[in-house]
């Protein structure tokens, strides 16, 4: 074998080639020993040597395949290899673990075909589906649909060719008309209409520049043009009285739509509704009635007059026969007996229906809460929302006055139910509204923009069951800097009574967390001790609350569970008093403003109970009808007088007349519910709520304050 200085076998190939259908015999082994024979140990190394140099030449020829090989020399490094891997390999590194990594190599794609279906959700497909949409339309239109086949071919264009016909001569004319000097007088008079605005004047000058061209043109052909025909003179004055028309009702439209013309609208509603509901007006203002006076001029004036007032008065008459026959108020036989004994001449007491505060907006919905105005006595919110969760809707504030009973002030829309509503002493024209979701939402009654100022919506800690009441309270005594004054408190069914402040937003923190009051029962002899029930709140659900009227630091809370906890401000670990005594939820507790250690509580068992703040026993239970008491209030002329609204009835109760009895019963009518009951200020008036969108002002007649205000007679 030939090596070049690179080490490349450069031997000369042999020129002759062995058949390759020749079998070669066989050998028993890889090497003969015939080939070693008479060779020395520095000769078999040397031997060796070069094979091993013949194995790297078949290495590169490895590399650089060449379509001649040398077989021997291939066997030889087969050989050496082997004989290297015998001396060089020991067991320990025959048994070893080698570690073999496998790679993918690349794709190699043989095959490749489109799918023809694509995801409703890929980026493409809205342009697949129009190309597609396209195709159908293509189909149809095509003659036989799929049948029909496209081909082209190459035409020849046809020669253009120029046509000439004869017609006969197109014959021009001139019409018009002469127009008189009162028909441009009428129409000018037709104008003459007093502009509200620039653009109305200039409206009215550009048509009346534009007649007087008109009528130049016709005074420059009047003469040329006489006896003309008179059906463009009519087509004419039609196209300019429409054109009138049009103007005037553009006129109308801008002055209906004027913020002035609404103004004087709203105070001539103001002044109609006096004049109509003057006589009721003076009645609740406890005032005299005014009688229209009538005119003495002349005769046939003095009978007109007398017919109007025998109208009026036939009117009025049928009125009070009407209300009389709705009416249906009962006085209690026991009340009777103790009226009966009094030495003075006794006049029943009774209740006028004098007006109702209702609309189109307020028809079919529940009068859930009322409150008045703190500065304005006349200004009266009233929330619309059912407490039934089967039946709620959007709900509604209306803000009413004394001025209009037909239409409300204010008219503020809910997106949910509102179960609370109450002015702000501060601030008078805040007005804070609980909701049924949870939601507490703060308006402002003197802005005519409907949204709310200030909502809990994107609070943190904001109530997720129903705002049941809600009531600014001023605080003084046990609070911060910061929570001094007028502070806003609800109480929901999510168990939580909170205090509310403005900073940046509607902010809350809990006052007091109302929690479930586990009842004790004695164990009888030989009964097992029971393991107490699972909780699946420990929160008891809140209902209402009332604060003290002397020291606002302590307040009352009434829950679902029945019963009335005794609270501090400064305290909201542990309540200071439990009351029990009701069997239903507590739906209103109500603090005598007279006698600061008493108050009032109804319930759902259909009673009502007086308390005493001293003691946990009930001091008086007035039940007198099975029906769900929904509110009560103190009159705040009289310690001894307290009002009670149930779904079916109105009560007067006089606790210096009876304790058994109510005073006064007036009956709801058929279908409605009574609601809520509140009393008027600085007058002898009642409002109360129904289920059918209502709040009637009654007149409490004959019943007058009690001698006395102390609370001796109702211990």
């Amino acid at each position: 074998q030939v090596f070049d200085d690179q080490g490349k076998d450069v031997t000369p190939r042999p020129l002759f080639q062995p058949d390759p259908s020749s079998v070669a015999p066989k050998q028993g082994k890889i090497l003969a020993a015939s080939d070693y024979s008479g060779v020395t140990g520095s000769g078999f190394l040397s031997t060796i040597s070069r094979s091993y140099a013949s194995t790297e030449s078949l290495a590169d020829d490895v590399a650089e395949p060449s379509p001649r090989r040398d077989t021997s020399a291939g066997i030889t490094d087969v050989r050496v290899r082997r004989e290297e891997v015998k001396e060089q390999l020991t067991n320990e590194e025959l048994d070893r673990r080698v570690d073999i990594y496998l790679t993918e190599t690349e794709t190699i794609w043989i095959f490749d075909m489109p799918s023809v279906v694509m995801s409703v959700e890929a980026e493409d497909a809205g342009k697949v589906l129009e190309r597609n949409k396209i195709y159908v339309d293509v189909c149809k239109n095509r003659v036989g649909n799929e049948r029909f086949v496209e081909r082209m071919m190459q035409t020849l264009n046809g020669a253009p060719k120029n046509k000439e016909v004869q017609c006969d001569k197109i014959v021009t004319e001139d019409k018009g008309i002469m127009v008189t000097s009162w028909d441009l007088y009428d129409s000018f008079n037709e104008l003459e209409i007093e502009p509200t605005s620039k653009a109305e004047g200039r409206r009215v000058t550009i048509v009346s520049s534009n007649i007087s061209l008109i009528s130049k043109e016709h005074d420059q052909t009047s003469s040329s043009i006489y006896g003309r025909e008179s059906t463009t003179s009519s087509v004419m004055e039609t196209a300019l009285l429409a054109k009138i028309h049009e103007e005037r009702e553009d006129h109308s439209e801008a002055i209906l739509k004027s913020e002035k013309f609404q103004q004087d609208l709203f105070f001539m509603e103001r002044i109609l509704m006096e004049n109509v509901f003057q006589p009721k007006l003076a009645v609740y203002r406890q005032l005299p009635v005014l009688i229209e006076p009538v005119a003495t001029s002349n005769t046939g004036d003095k009978a007109a007059a007398a017919e109007e007032a025998d109208l009026e008065k036939e009117e009025h008459e049928q009125e009070e026969r009407e209300e009389e026959e709705q009416k249906d108020v009962f006085i209690a036989p026991s009340v009777l007996s103790n009226l009966s004994k009094a030495p003075e001449e006794f006049v029943p007491p009774s209740l006028e229906l004098l007006w109702s505060y209702t609309c189109d907006l307020t028809s079919g919905r529940s009068v859930s809460s009322m409150a008045w105005n703190k500065l304005n006595p006349d200004l009266l919110a009233v929330g619309y929302g059912e407490f039934d969760f089967k039946e709620q809707k959007n709900g509604l504030v209306c803000c009413w006055t004394l001025k209009n009973p037909m239409w409300p002030e204010r008219v503020f829309h809910c997106e949910h139910g509102v179960t609370a509503v109450d002015f702000s002493m501060v601030s008078p024209n805040l007005l804070a509204v609980g909701m049924y979701n949870g939601m507490v939402a703060i308006y402002n009654v003197q802005s005519r923009n409907n949204a709310a100022l200030l909502d809990s919506s994107e609070s943190l800690d904001k109530h997720i069951g129903p705002v049941w009441q809600l009531k600014w309270v001023e605080q003084d005594r046990g609070t911060t800097g910061d929570d001094k004054g007028e502070i806003l408190i609800s109480i929901s069914a999510d168990g939580r009574i909170t205090k509310w402040f403005i900073r940046k937003g509607l902010g809350c923190s809990d006052l007091m967390k109302i929690k479930r009051t586990v009842g004790e029962k004695k164990k009888t002899t030989g009964e097992k001790e029971r393991k107490s029930e699972a909780l699946i709140s420990r929160q008891a659900p809140g209902m209402c609350f009332d604060f003290h009227p002397k020291d606002t630091n302590f307040y009352l809370a009434g829950t679902e569970e029945g019963l009335i906890h005794k609270c501090s401000c400064s305290y909201n670990e542990q309540f200071i008093e439990t009351y029990r005594g009701h069997k239903g939820p507590v739906y209103k507790i109500a603090w005598n403003p007279f006698s600061t250690d008493m108050f009032l509580s109804c319930s759902a068992d259909w009673s009502i109970i007086l308390w005493h703040q001293e003691s946990q026993k009930p001091i008086l239970t007035f039940s007198s009808t099975t029906a769900v008491i929904h509110d009560i209030v103190w009159s705040p002329k009289s310690v001894f007088i307290f009002v009670a609204v149930n779904e079916s009835r109105i009560e007067i109760w006089d606790l210096s007349i009876s304790i058994l009895d109510p005073l006064v019963t007036r009956l709801a009518t058929p279908k409605v519910k009574f609601t809520t009951v509140l009393f008027a200020k600085n007058t002898d008036c009642l409002l109360i709520g129904d289920s059918k969108g209502q709040v009637s002002v009654f007149e409490l007649q004959n019943l007058g304050a009690s001698q006395s205000n102390k609370v001796g007679g109702v211990r």
